[in-house]
């Protein structure tokens, strides 16, 4: 079956029951003992959003202390057919809970899920949204079962995470840090995170990934101070008895060109150069939505995902360092919004998914000595991406990555 082939499946629960996947949620699926991997020579790594716990600098957004559950669980239907709310499987827990991050850890090793990236945040010369790493998965039974590594989330915080003002989209704490901020950032996620065995190293350096590159030269002051403060970074790294810092820069418009990135010796950057100047050693991306938009592509689901992944193999040469392939499993943010907003993927299902995680495990496979590919996500369940199990397809995503994983399927 090819990928325009999955168009002519019947709805979720024929693809589903066609397939063999279970269209609810079983015991069976999350194993109360350590599970045992599917056979797969590469890794998957699927992002994860920390924003489901009570985290005091949330409650000016939300009226109770669950986080962004408040807005998923009161989320409507904005149009006939809209899948609006979205019901989690698993109920609304909160992911600080060690016993719950471990059920998460064992849902994620039983199904081919080998990594979680999670997003961390610097705001206000302080962390973020930490307590999920900290307090859930550091301190879960069985985090030997995955690993994990940080994407430094350093975009601007704004208003898009208070339901009441989300459609200004005004800035309430900037994402740039200064030289300063940034030196606190390394010595924090070196001494809590990178010595943890189950951080993910790439040729023995822990991978620390960054969102947006633009806001990290802003707030440094241009290309040559980011690249010395980068370089201090990699230094520390190996003073704490490293290898050095794996740096993997987040491939998308933020990531300066032209103009935006004159900064040595008068000269017009190119992406390229901006990535080779500070040093980065892999890209990867972080959602689709940032490469292609659903609405243009008729909000079908196949055609934004021939779109988003159309450039592969040329930015696998036009870099000159590894592109780990990446796939979203799709993307509707109504809930955070009052209004319609009409830029939604549709004709998602996990068999979709799926055959993009297929050209995704063949990329690696071919092309790539790491064999790392990210997913979006494990839990943006306000941007409609995620392989978390909910009412509707029960646990298909999270069984289409084992049955991709396995060679079980290979559309």
């Amino acid at each position: 079956m090819n990928r325009r082939d999955l168009l002519k499946l019947p709805a979720v629960a024929g693809v589903l029951q066609a397939t063999g996947l279970p269209v609810a949620g079983s015991p069976a699926n999350v194993p109360a003992s350590e599970p045992k991997r599917a056979h797969s020579n590469c890794d998957v790594a699927a992002y994860y959003w920390p924003a489901y716990h009570d985290e005091p600098l949330w409650r000016p957004f939300f009226r109770g202390t669950e986080g962004e559950w408040e807005i998923i669980r009161n989320a409507k239907p904005k149009w006939e057919g809209h899948n609006q709310p979205r019901v989690p499987l698993w109920g609304f827990e909160d992911e600080s809970d060690p016993r719950v991050m471990a059920k998460k850890i064992r849902a994620a090793a039983a199904h081919s899920v080998n990594v979680l990236v999670f997003d961390w945040y610097w705001f206000q010369q302080a962390s973020f949204l930490e307590k999920t790493i900290d307090e859930g998965f550091l301190k879960a039974e069985n985090n030997h079962l995955v690993r994990f590594y940080l994407m430094w989330a350093n975009h601007d915080a704004t208003t898009l995470w208070d339901l009441r003002r989300s459609a200004k989209n005004e800035v309430i704490w900037p994402g740039s840090v200064d030289r300063k901020n940034f030196d606190a950032v390394a010595e924090r996620v070196i001494e809590k995170y990178f010595h943890h065995p189950s951080y993910y190293r790439i040729e023995g350096k822990p991978v620390f990934s960054i969102y947006d590159v633009s806001n990290l030269i802003q707030g440094l002051g241009g290309i040559d101070p980011t690249r010395r403060a980068l370089e201090a970074f990699d230094r520390r790294v190996r003073n704490a008895g490293l290898p050095g810092v794996h740096l993997q820069a987040i491939l998308w418009s933020r990531i300066p060109s032209g103009q935006e990135a004159v900064g040595v010796a008068g000269k017009q950057l190119t992406q390229r150069d901006v990535v080779k100047e500070l040093g980065f050693q892999s890209l990867t991306n972080y959602q689709w939505v940032h490469l292609a938009s659903p609405k243009e592509n008729n909000g079908d689901y196949l055609n934004w995902a021939e779109a988003a992944t159309a450039q592969w193999e040329k930015w696998s040469t036009e870099f000159g360092i590894p592109y780990f392939p990446h796939v979203s499993t799709g993307w509707d943010t109504n809930s955070r919004f009052v209004e319609a907003h009409r830029e939604v993927a549709t004709n998602t299902t996990p068999a979709s998914f799926a055959a993009y995680l297929c050209k995704a495990r063949r990329y690696a496979e071919r092309y790539l000595k790491t064999k790392l590919i990210t997913v979006n996500s494990w839990n943006e369940w306000s941007e409609g991406s995620y392989l978390e199990p909910d009412m509707r397809n029960g646990f298909g995503y999270l069984d289409a990555v084992k049955k991709v994983m396995s060679g079980e399927w290979d559309f």
